[in-house]
């Protein structure tokens, strides 16, 4: 492990972009200031959020500060993961393969399509009339 105090890392996911700052801690988790359970209060958004730190078991080891902008909480939670992911391969490289093999250093690129004209949303078109 490389000995600096703090590790920075940025996740994205959808419209949401976290910028997330790595310290030696309790597995805390502070999201623009509050708790982790105040920012997220669904249960399954908060697992996702803290995915990284338990399955490489650092919850103990590391408290994470992350300040989020744009999209909305379940956007959030996925930056969150990503971020916290990025930030624990610069803290210890030997944590890649495991959370590679979990998936959690892919930015998932599913973003909301754009409104095509002649359309009334992305796809939707107009109802066909034959007569």
């Amino acid at each position: 492990m490389v000995d600096k105090s703090y590790f920075h890392a940025v996740g994205r996911r959808k419209e949401a972009i976290a910028r997330v700052q790595l310290a030696p801690g309790n597995g805390e988790i502070i999201v623009n200031g509050k708790p982790l359970q105040e920012a997220l209060p669904r249960a399954d958004l908060q697992s996702v959020a803290s995915e990284p730190l338990r399955l490489t078991d650092t919850a103990s080891r590391f408290s994470a500060m992350c300040k989020l902008e744009g999209g909305g909480i379940s956007g959030w939670a996925g930056a969150i993961s990503l971020a916290i992911a990025r930030a624990l391969i610069a803290a210890d490289p030997s944590l890649r393969p495991t959370l590679k093999k979990a998936g959690l250093l892919t930015r998932d690129a599913r973003v909301k399509e754009r409104k095509k004209y002649g359309l009334k949303r992305a796809r939707k078109a107009p109802q066909y009339t034959k007569r």
